[in-house]
């Protein structure tokens, strides 16, 4: 690797030694290989004051994908999101696909990106979506970069349209804003699993060193290899949706109204083009909120699920304008959440299962089962979603599957089913995201905020709105009541420990039999491959060693699930009660509900005792 006591390329002198070899190393190749000004400056003074931790925590440990892809904190750093990490992992992505793909050059890659950006770190989404696009355009790789932000679905809607052999979206999602990611598809147009992922990181650090040509962002400017499908994409894409639309003259019609936030984010311009191929009037957008803002400027965090508190601007203008539904696409407009005014003049924030429960009847009974038998119908979900697909399956007659969390798991079951010849209408994860249809095998907030409009249009011409459909569903299926919340632990060495106990509570490889008051029936640990309920113990899920997740289904029928989310420093849990169709007291499970949830927290989770932040009611 060199001399760590000396870089020639440095405008300053490195101290010969931390004290730490592993670390004297790392700093060497960030400041050997770094061409950023504002990041290798940010390492260069953390040397100087004598920051040796920080630096560790930045520069000897490397990013890995989880639900979402890559995702962490933009600045300086092998841990952190920049252009030398970005162009690393697209060297290795290319040196991968290169060994998958004989005619990959011919056929290319898509590229796509969002709007955040830190002047801190001169890093913005576009600049490291250009130095992707350099890194295979100078390996003489046929690239279609967005010419503007795009919705990350649009991303793997791509790559199925242009049969690239992958895509690249970099984005956060609904992250903070100092977050970045990189999310990458294969030629199925689903996000990478195992082993492609595992394989694409082995390539970065057995050739680490960016190549000359892979700074050259200039590259897509002059390059006769580069395209741009935004034209083409939006055009198809829209097109792709008139299936969904099952009620056009009455939208047409219709005097509902409805407000759109896009958060700060990509999603306005292409919100107002689904309303327009549905029929509807554009909807209302929230004008502090319509433009990109990479610091997001109106919200205390960009993630419209957590509910009213940051659904404010919208409620208050929908208020204004008559408007009884409000839409709210993330900043990368991938997922959807809703809130309907009542006639009580509250207004109700759906969460993402409820939302679910709505979607998945409103497609099922507005299909045409003439052109498909009901048997060879699917829906599918994860594993820490509400299970009422599944009861309106067992009713209804269609199929119903469950994946491990993340979209990624469910594209490609998708694509699976769809080789097959089933048809897929609906799929979704609790975290509002949701897909209808599969002319994208991914979350997909824009073609989601459509459906919703017209669901909630037709409801109305019968004199009812979502809230009552979604308690008919309930009474019709049984009542899936269901809590999602979360704690935030920034010390990852707490998490293992948290985990580990479970896994050893009263004794080596024993799981609890009981929590509080509440007798343990089964428990499945995706982490071990371990479930209970199996004669064999094995669990019927993939399993998946790289994030912590348990469930423990109680004696009196709860089901819960503690994990680790893949994006953030969260433990999550997920709890849920289910009734039997025209049965069961909502009052009496929702008390149930909350118990268990009081006694998983307090004897399994032990915030005080580990110092875990509870998301604020």
């Amino acid at each position: 690797m060199g001399d760590p006591a000396g870089d020639v390329n440095s405008n300053l002198l490195i101290p010969s030694s931390t004290g730490d070899s592993e670390l004297d190393a790392a700093v060497w190749q960030w400041l050997q290989w770094d061409k950023n000004p504002k990041t290798r400056g940010q390492i260069e003074t953390l040397l100087q004051d004598g920051k040796n931790k920080e630096l560790r925590e930045r520069l000897c440990s490397r990013m890995s994908f989880g639900t979402a892809g890559l995702r962490s904190a933009m600045g300086a750093g092998f841990s952190r999101i920049n252009d030398l990490t970005i162009i690393q992992t697209s060297q290795g992505m290319f040196q991968y696909l290169a060994r998958s793909f004989p005619d990959m050059k011919s056929r290319g890659v898509v590229v796509g990106y969002d709007t955040r950006a830190q002047a801190a770190s001169n890093c913005s989404s576009q600049r490291l979506a250009k130095l992707t696009a350099a890194v295979f355009l100078s390996r003489g790789v046929q690239v279609y970069l967005f010419s503007k932000y795009v919705p990350t679905p649009f991303v793997p809607y791509a790559v199925q349209k242009l049969r690239a052999v992958a895509g690249v979206m970099v984005t956060a999602s609904h992250n903070r804003k100092e977050d970045n990611g990189y999310k990458v598809y294969w030629e199925n147009s689903a996000q990478i699993t195992s082993p492609h992922d595992k394989e694409i990181l082995k390539c970065v650090e057995q050739n680490p060193e960016p190549w000359a040509d892979s700074w050259s962002v200039n590259l897509v400017d002059s390059s006769p290899l580069l395209r741009d499908p935004l034209q083409a994409v939006v055009e198809n894409y829209m097109e792709e949706l008139r299936p969904l639309c099952f009620h056009r003259e009455l939208n047409q019609k219709t005097p509902a109204r409805f407000v759109h936030t896009s958060f700060h984010g990509v999603g306005h311009d292409y919100v107002q083009s689904a309303f327009k191929v549905f029929g509807f009037n554009p909807p209302i957008p929230v004008p502090e909120q319509k433009d990109p803002d990479p610091n997001f400027s109106t919200v205390k965090c960009p993630n419209p699920e957590e509910g009213e508190c940051v659904l404010e601007l919208s409620l208050r203008l929908a208020e204004k304008e008559g408007a009884r539904v409000v839409l709210a696409t993330d900043p990368d407009a991938d997922r959807l959440a809703v809130a309907e005014l009542q006639d009580s003049g509250r207004w109700k924030v759906f969460t993402g299962n409820e939302l679910a429960a709505l979607l998945g009847w409103w497609m099922f009974f507005s299909c045409d089962k003439s052109t498909c038998k009901v048997q060879d119908i699917y829906m599918l979900a994860t594993a820490v979603s509400s299970s009422i697909l599944r009861a309106i399956a067992t009713k209804e007659g269609f199929q119903y599957e469950e994946t491990l969390p993340g979209f990624k798991w469910i594209g490609n079951r998708v694509k699976s089913l769809l080789d097959q010849n089933k048809s897929v209408l609906f799929a979704f994860e609790e975290s509002i995201g949701f897909m209808c249809g599969t002319a994208v095998l991914d979350k997909d907030g824009v073609s989601a905020a459509a459906v919703v409009a017209e669901m909630a249009t037709y409801l109305g011409s019968i004199n009812t709105n979502l809230e009552r459909q979604l308690i008919r569903i309930y009474e019709t299926y049984g009542y899936h009541i269901s809590k999602t919340s979360y704690f935030l632990c920034y010390d990852p060495s707490t998490i293992k420990r948290i985990f580990e106990r479970l896994r050893n509570y009263s004794g080596p490889k024993q799981y609890p039999q009981a929590c509080g008051a509440y007798g343990v029936l089964h428990v499945r640990d995706v982490t071990m491959g371990y479930d209970s309920s199996q004669l064999n113990k094995k669990c019927l899920l993939p399993v998946s060693k790289n994030s912590q997740m348990i469930t423990f289904t109680f004696q009196n029928g709860c089901v819960a699930t503690l994990r680790t989310s893949g994006t953030e420093p969260k433990i999550k849990y997920y709890a849920e009660m289910c009734g039997v169709p025209g049965q069961g007291d909502r009052l009496f499970l929702e008390g149930e509900l909350q118990k268990v949830i009081q006694a998983l927290v307090e004897e399994f989770l032990e915030p005080s005792k580990n110092g875990l932040i509870w998301r604020a009611p």
